[in-house]
C-alpha cells in the first residue's frame, strides 16, 4: 500500500515516525543534499532545509550558521568518520537519526566506484544510544524494522525478520 505514495518502505516508516513525534512548526535541518526523502518531508508539510553535500567531518558550518530546532540524519552517520563532532556542534533541541544496523551475516557496505558511499560505521543499537547520550541528548523514542529483499538465499531470508534499520528521537538534556 505504501508504494503508491512512498518509493521505499523505510520512507513510509520514517514519515510516520516524524508525524508522531514532530510538529510541522519545527524547523528541520536535514543532513545531506536534498533527496527523495527530504522532498517527501516537505510534501508532508515539514519545514526542511538541507545541507549542501559538504564533508561534515571537516566542515560543520551548516550546523553552526543555520537556524533550526530539529536535526535529522537519515542513513548519514554510518558515512561519517566522526559523528560525535557533528552532534556536539548541533544546536537542535531534538534530533532524529536513523542508521542501518550492523548485521552478523553481512559485512559493512563499501562501494567500489564511489568513495563517499562507504560505511565507516555499522552501528549496533547500543552504540548509537551511547553516542547520543554522550553528546548530551536523552532518547525519548526508538524504532527498529527489518528490510526484506526479493532474492532467494540465506541472507535474504534472514533479512525478513532481522532488524536492519534503527531510528531514534532524542531531546537535549
Amino acid at each position: 500500500m505504501y508504494e503508491k505514495t512512498y518509493p521505499k518502505k523505510r520512507f513510509k516508516i520514517t514519515i510516520d515516525f516524524l508525524k508522531e513525534h514532530l510538529s510541522t512548526n519545527d524547523t528541520i535541518l536535514d543532513l545531506g543534499e536534498q533527496n527523495p526523502l527530504s522532498t517527501l518531508m516537505k510534501n508532508e508539510g515539514f519545514n526542511v532545509q538541507n545541507t549542501n553535500g559538504e564533508d561534515l567531518d571537516n566542515d560543520q558550518t551548516a550546523l553552526i550558521n543555520n537556524n533550526y530546532n530539529v536535526l535529522t540524519a537519515f542513513e548519514i552517520f554510518e558515512h561519517l568518520l566522526n559523528p560525535y563532532t557533528v552532534l556536539k556542534n548541533c544546536k537542535a533541541n531534538k534530533i532524529v537519526i536513523s542508521v542501518p544496523l550492523r548485521l552478523w551475516f553481512s559485512t559493512a557496505y563499501r562501494s567500489k566506484t564511489d568513495m563517499r558511499d562507504r560505511h565507516y560505521h555499522e552501528f549496533e543499537d547500543w552504540q548509537l544510544d551511547w553516542l547520543i547520550e554522550k553528546c548530551g541528548y536523552k532518547i525519548t523514542a526508538r524504532k527498529k524494522w527489518a528490510h526484506t529483499v526479493n532474492k532467494i538465499g540465506i541472507r535474504p531470508f534472514l533479512r525478513k525478520f532481522t532488524p536492519r534499520y534503527y531510528m531514534i528521537l532524542a531531546e537535549k538534556i
